[in-house]
């Protein structure tokens, strides 16, 4: 990308002071040569703008400001803004705000100290800033500070209302600026594509724009999958814990110092967030203030989302649903990817969601709604990967050709976490499959890709016990060969009924004709007596003809929740699995090349399973 640079740094410098203030106060009022001769680590103030001359921190072709200002919830929170402007504004000139708002954008580091020698703006968007030569383009980039990080006072709060306020604070702060058109747009990855989200819930008229990377659609399931803990029941809180206590720099400005060091004399603040995720009822208040989902009801903020299907973090789940409430434009890219950004290659250099083209993207889908510019190049409204690495474009997501309702029946297995299939196969199952589950602390940017392989035989054996009579830790239902090729796309969905208490694990296959099958989909529950349903994650996966659909119904045997098994034999009566099924010879073909990590997903969960007794098709009466 080519950069435009002003001649001259002091002047523009002097014209940045205008815009934010609309009088020359402060050092910005000395002599043009003053500029040239500052030292390099400059702190920018509200007044005392820096350039990337001043501070090579500061992203070259802007203007570098640090604010402050109030949460809208009226509890004394102070929120901390480092604004970057295009170098070289002219006095009365206005922008349009690319707004980021988050708990990364600390000083000393994103989720941990970086080595930093001096402080400066974050470096976190780096990449989207020249990427899509933002400055040049005519954008602000405003990087906020959630409470209780970086240099924003008040307690973290997870998702919750308190973070919600700041969100809404820094989207009305950001437009009415006297450098801002009043057009923001917000974009992140992660925890900042949440923020966005909770943006675009909050449906303020400010808001005009949201590109959303990898985010959660509802807070509860990252900490719980239906009453089952996972191990960000306290690796988050943890991680979240840690990053609100990280010191500042050493040269920051007094104010941002004393906010950052908050935790210190609130430590309430810590032992409180901590207390929040372990709350495991999702109809307790404090998750119902965290349902993005249920609160996208109605919402119509223009949005661009991505999403892996297959990643192992911020995970497919309540996805459809939010998607489904949303009723503004949508853009997406979705696909067989882990938890990456948009333009993110990988070590040899393939991009990581395998498309062309993300900064262009993205800001022509600013340019649309942000000012107004028709777009040059025709997007798709969805561009999908499916499991085959094949891309293809559509108007919305899911799209579904018929919805199907198929009979598992009945079963029983015994919810032992795969003790006594490990006991009843012996030394062909490592006897100890779950030893090394994920502990520590993690954020949100970095959980483990994928959870521990199953061990080498489990399925197949369980499947052979179960044809022996043996009722054991799980049991296996079968489809038919498929006749055509199918798509399985959108929620599934199983609905049973249990004589019993403890935990059930479903899982949906795609084996093969030579045995081997991928399990492509899964989900945890508390169980107890009586007529439950679950949701899996939202799936976009091709079973190609002749393939069988296996679904896997038992204990929890794999992967890393902290469950606790009861113990208990647990019948299984009518259950049943819904489906959205798509039909993949209609595909209209898009750019885009095969996800590098679809295959260490397939490696990583390809067993051998070979088909049992059908019970069920798929597609009953041979079509779609």
């Amino acid at each position: 990308m080519n950069r435009r640079r002003a001649a001259v740094r002091a002047a523009s410098a002097l014209a940045i002071t205008l815009a934010l203030t609309g009088a020359l106060t402060g050092p910005a009022a000395a002599t043009p040569g003053a500029a040239a001769h500052a030292e390099t680590t400059a702190v920018a103030t509200a007044t005392d703008p820096v350039t990337h001359e001043q501070n090579d921190r500061v992203p070259e072709g802007s203007v570098w400001t640090q604010h402050y200002f109030p949460s809208s919830d009226h509890s004394g929170t102070e929120l901390h803004a480092d604004v970057l402007l295009p170098e070289g504004m002219r006095a009365g000139q206005k922008v349009p705000v690319i707004l980021s708002i988050g708990p990364y954008f600390g000083h000393t580091g994103q989720t941990g100290p970086e080595g930093w020698t001096h402080t400066g703006p974050s470096s976190r968007f780096g990449d989207f800033i020249e990427g899509t030569d933002l400055f040049h383009h005519g954008y602000a980039f405003v990087m906020v500070d959630l409470r209780g990080f970086g240099g924003s006072t008040g307690c973290l709060d997870w998702g919750g209302p308190g973070e919600q306020a700041d969100v809404r604070a820094a989207v009305s702060w950001a437009a009415h600026q006297p450098w801002s058109t009043g057009a923001v747009g917000m974009y992140g990855k992660s925890y900042d594509a949440v923020t966005g989200l909770i943006g675009n819930d909050l449906d303020q008229d400010a808001l005009k724009a949201v590109v959303a990377q990898e985010p959660l659609w509802d807070m509860y399931p990252y900490i719980y999958s239906n009453g089952v803990p996972r191990p960000n029941v306290t690796g988050t809180a943890n991680a979240y814990n840690g990053i609100a206590t990280m010191p500042p720099m050493p040269d920051d400005d007094p104010h941002y110092q004393a906010n950052a060091r908050w935790e210190e004399t609130h430590p309430e603040c810590l032992t409180e967030n901590s207390a929040g995720y372990r709350i495991s009822d999702r109809s307790d208040p404090y998750w119902k203030a965290r349902d993005l989902a249920r609160m996208a009801r109605g919402t119509d903020t223009p949005l661009f989302v991505t999403q892996g299907f297959i990643e192992n973090n911020t995970k497919p789940e309540e996805m459809q649903e939010y998607l489904d409430n949303h009723r503004g434009p949508e853009r997406g890219w979705l696909g067989q990817w882990d938890h990456v950004r948009g333009g993110d290659r990988v070590g040899d250099g393939r991009l990581a969601m395998g498309r062309e083209g993300w900064y262009d993207e993205t800001l022509s889908f600013y340019d649309q709604y942000l000012k107004h510019i028709r777009p040059t190049v025709r997007y798709p409204a969805y561009a999908v990967e499916d499991s085959t690495g094949a891309w293809r474009a559509q108007r919305t997501w899911p799209v579904v050709e018929r919805s199907v309702t198929l009979p598992l029946g009945n079963g029983s297995y015994i919810d032992d976490g795969g003790a006594s299939a490990r006991q009843a196969l012996g030394i062909n199952v490592d006897p100890a499959p779950r030893q090394a589950q994920p502990s520590g602390r993690w954020d949100m940017e970095n959980a483990p890709d994928t959870d521990q392989p199953a061990p080498q035989g489990l399925a197949k054996g369980l499947a052979k016990l179960q044809k022996a009579g043996e009722v054991t830790s799980s049991f296996f239902v079968w489809s038919k060969p498929t006749a055509l090729n199918v798509r399985v796309t959108g929620t599934p969905q199983i609905s049973l009924t249990a004589k019993g208490e403890g935990n059930v694990m479903l899982k949906l296959y795609d084996v093969a004709p030579d045995g081997t099958a991928v399990m492509f989909d899964e989900q945890v529950s508390l169980l107890d007596s009586g007529r439950m349903t679950v949701d899996l994650k939202a799936t976009d996966w091709t079973l190609a003809a002749g393939h069988v659909l296996a679904v896997e119904i038992g204990s929890i045997q794999t992967g890393s929740w902290r469950d606790t098994p009861s113990g208990q034999t647990i019948d299984v009566k009518g259950a049943k699995l819904r489906l959205a099924l798509d039909d993949p010879s209609d595909d209209v073909a898009t750019p885009g090349a095969r996800s590098p990590f679809l295959d260490t997903y397939l490696r990583q969960y390809t067993v051998d399973l070979p088909a049992g007794p059908a019970t069920f098709t798929v597609t009953p009466g041979g079509h779609l």
